[in-house]
């Protein structure tokens, strides 16, 4: 049996380690908040898995590939809906206290699925009550948990993942291990609005390309159409370099599922003229047709409207967002609320199979973290909890099996190199060719412009000059705070980000370019970035 280090303690660094326990690994667990913190406690809408009599996996199957914009990998995606109802069996049986109507499960209908195959806990409170799940099994199981613990690098020996390197309460501490899991979620918190909570800076994601893994599809980053105006991440960029709060509150798909319908500052459902589906079209869409809406409308939010629901149906079904919207001041049950769009959700990541292996031996991503295809270019609702639980189920499995080479779909991808710095080689296509004076880092201005020049809305010219401001960033020096490890990674995914949407040349799910606002012509094909292996520059005081 293998030593195994988790990094992160989310739906998929959770299951991945009582998956690697249960198989007889030495497991240790690392996170860089409290064990219970991270993405998966603020999922509401719920989980998706094929259950019922009146559904299908097959269906679950057309579902996701058709949102996936012709990206989705369709090994991913069958691993992803066929393994999930056994997985969210075994959440059950773990103790997930899943909603109940009468001895059956409840389930809600979200947008772009054929059939209602959506679980949901506490209403909307169904990522709170798998964390809560899974942190007991973790802690019944006695698998050590390191809380505060920062993730500075993946050590690489030989060209094997060996164990991690960490920060501790300002104290350096190294955990060797024969395999390493990265479970960190994504990287919201490059946005200025974001539905993500403040771990949210894609730490795993820059520490993987610094240890030489592939990266792909980074362009592709799903912006949620309806977060809460005036929520705690809402408005104007933060300007210290760390982010405080747990983002702008979002208000979930399923919502819109139940009935809500989106309306203008007229009063108008705009959304009918949009899509045929009006408000249950692809997130992609609702999103775009809301920013379009807004800029009509000199930059209003738009109003969800959800008062035909009534208060009784609204408090019962919706216990989270209904007190959320009150404590902001709005009687969502009387009159519409104000809502806009917000980073939400990344479709790409660290390159992996269906078992979670990355292009570095010994090394897996599971989660948010990793991209496996399976959400192509526009993940399906309510697939990203299931996604966190089955493929990490699956990497625990795979930990002592051989290793494999990449998988075929990188072979056929649109291939980025890039430097130490995380700045794209073919400057041809990134660069306006002027050079900038150097610019100190700061995190406000940095997400400013990245949902400026890399939001709902793109265009090359604008991407471009975003490229050039980026790469005149100074990187932040290292020290022994997370917050500047924080800043360095986010300064190296924005000029990647950049550099894989200047290189799509197309509009795909949730990349939209006015420039090149069609679908390119031929097989769609991935973005993957090459990286040169470098490391962050940490003071040996850390």
């Amino acid at each position: 049996m293998s030593s195994v280090v988790v990094v992160g303690s989310g739906i998929a660094g959770l299951t991945a380690a009582l998956r690697a326990h249960t198989l007889g690994h030495d497991v240790t667990v690392v996170t860089k908040a409290s064990v219970a913190s991270g993405s998966t406690p603020y999922a509401q809408g719920g989980i998706a898995a094929a259950l019922f009599p009146d559904d299908s996996v097959d269906a679950h199957i057309a579902d996701t590939l058709r949102a996936g914009a012709g990206l989705a990998v369709r090994e991913a995606v069958e691993a992803l809906c066929t393994d999930g109802p056994d997985r969210v069996r075994e959440l059950i049986a773990r103790g997930a206290a899943f909603d109940r109507d009468g001895h059956t499960l409840a389930r809600g209908l979200e947008a772009a699925h054929s059939s209602a195959r959506v679980l949901h806990a506490g209403g909307d409170a169904t990522g709170a009550e798998l964390e809560r799940a899974l942190v007991a099994a973790v802690t019944a199981a006695r698998i050590p948990v390191v809380e505060g613990a920062f993730l500075r690098d993946v050590i690489v020996e030989g060209g094997r993942a060996a164990g991690v390197s960490l920060t501790v309460e300002g104290e350096a501490l190294t955990i060797e291990a024969d395999a390493v899991v990265l479970a960190t979620g994504g990287w919201g918190r490059l946005y200025a609005h974001t539905t993500n909570p403040s771990v949210a800076t894609g730490d795993g994601v820059a520490a993987a390309w610094r240890a030489g893994a592939l990266l792909a599809d980074l362009e592709f980053t799903q912006f949620h159409p309806t977060a809460l105006q005036g929520g705690a991440d809402d408005g104007a960029a933060d300007d210290g370099a760390a982010d405080d709060g747990a983002g702008a509150f979002l208000v979930s798909e399923a919502v819109r599922g139940e009935g809500a319908v989106l309306r203008n500052a007229a009063g108008e459902r705009f959304m009918l003229d949009v899509h045929p589906d009006a408000e249950l079209a692809p997130r992609d869409v609702v999103a775009r047709g809301i920013a379009v809406e807004m800029a009509a409308q000199g930059g209003r939010p738009v109003l969800l409207d959800a008062t035909a629901l009534g208060a009784e149906f609204l408090a019962a079904r919706f216990p989270t967002i209904d007190a959320a919207s009150r404590a902001a001041g709005h009687d969502w049950a009387r009159r519409p609320i104000p809502v806009t769009p917000a980073a939400h959700y990344a479709m790409g990541g660290v390159v992996t199979d269906a078992e979670g292996r990355t292009s570095v031996r010994g090394l897996f991503a599971v989660g948010e973290v990793a991209c496996t295809g399976a959400h192509g270019g526009n993940r399906l609702a309510s697939n990203s909890l299931l996604d966190g639980l089955v493929f990490a189920h699956r990497a625990a499995g795979a930990i002592d099996a051989p290793w494999a080479e990449p998988p075929a779909w990188t072979e056929e991808a649109v291939r980025v190199e890039a430097d130490a710095s995380g700045s794209a080689v073919r400057s041809s296509s990134v660069s306006t060719g002027i050079v900038r004076p150097a610019r100190a880092f700061d995190r406000g201005r940095l997400r400013a412009l990245m949902w400026e020049a890399a939001g709902v809305h793109r265009d090359g010219s604008r991407l471009a000059e975003a490229a050039d401001e980026l790469a005149a960033t100074a990187m932040p020096a290292i020290d022994a705070t997370p917050s500047s490890g924080e800043d360095a990674n986010l300064l190296t995914l924005a000029r990647l980000v950049v550099a894989a949407a200047l290189a799509r040349e197309e509009s795909r799910g949730a990349h939209f370019r006015s420039d090149f606002p069609l679908p390119g012509s031929g097989e769609p094909a991935h973005t993957v970035l090459l990286p040169q292996p470098t490391r962050l520059e940490v003071p040996a005081a850390c």
